[in-house]
């Protein structure tokens, strides 16, 4: 599988996905920086976690208007696979490639430690490797996780099974509406979850389930 990790000012977790990436997939995946105004041919593309352009203005809304992504726009319309990790799901949503928006966490704190995910999609592209209401503990970092959206697209991304995983048995850092950890886009490749599966692939780690995220991708694409 052919991978690419865009990198902006302020990214802070892209060596970790790219180390996860080479690992699992066996193929050395393409950094590429925001400035950037074609993407090279992949079956991935991944905008990793961390803190573009400082979160100033809403955590995203600036690297969501970099160059590169007008063609992660265009990638996603011909069904490339594209996965948003943290500070990647926010800029998915300001991208508008995702519904809904990520706040400040509902304590108006940093939080960083390990939560449990509920797999509550196990039929994505994303999420074939887990069984269906498999919980799972991963890490999250983040300030603005806090995932709001308005009733009526709540409803409607629940109402089509959009949402994939969920923070469980009472682990939500952030007071994310229902729960939510992480969606998917309605025509199911493009993904975005706050917690970090790329650090959580080996036994060191303390866990080795964020594999399953990545190989589901690889399956799905073989």
């Amino acid at each position: 599988m052919k991978s690419a990790v865009i990198v902006f000012p302020g990214s802070n977790r892209e060596r970790d996905m790219l180390y996860a990436l080479e690992k699992i997939t066996g193929e050395k995946p393409i950094p590429v920086w925001h400035t950037e105004t074609e993407l090279p041919k992949v079956d991935l593309v991944v905008l990793p976690g961390g803190f573009s352009y400082g979160d100033y203005l809403r955590t995203g809304a600036i690297a969501a208007r970099a160059a590169i992504m007008d063609d992660v726009r265009k990638k996603a319309d011909q069904g490339v696979h594209v996965l948003g990790v943290c500070n990647g799901f926010q800029i998915l949503c300001e991208a508008g490639l995702l519904p809904g928006i990520l706040v400040r966490n509902n304590h108006l704190k940093f939080v960083c430690r390990n939560v449990k995910l509920e797999v509550a999609n196990a039929q994505t592209d994303f999420t074939r490797k887990y069984a269906q209401g498999q919980v799972w503990r991963c890490p999250v970092a983040h300030g603005d996780g806090n995932y709001f959206t308005d009733a009526e697209t709540l409803a409607r991304i629940e109402g089509e099974n959009r949402v994939v995983f969920r923070y469980a048995e009472g682990t939500n850092p952030n007071g994310s509406l229902n729960d939510i950890a992480g969606i998917i886009n309605d025509r199911g490749n493009v993904m975005g979850l706050m917690p970090h599966p790329e650090n959580e692939i080996e036994p060191l780690n303390g866990g080795t389930e964020g594999r399953n995220l990545f190989e589901s991708v690889l399956e799905a694409v073989a």
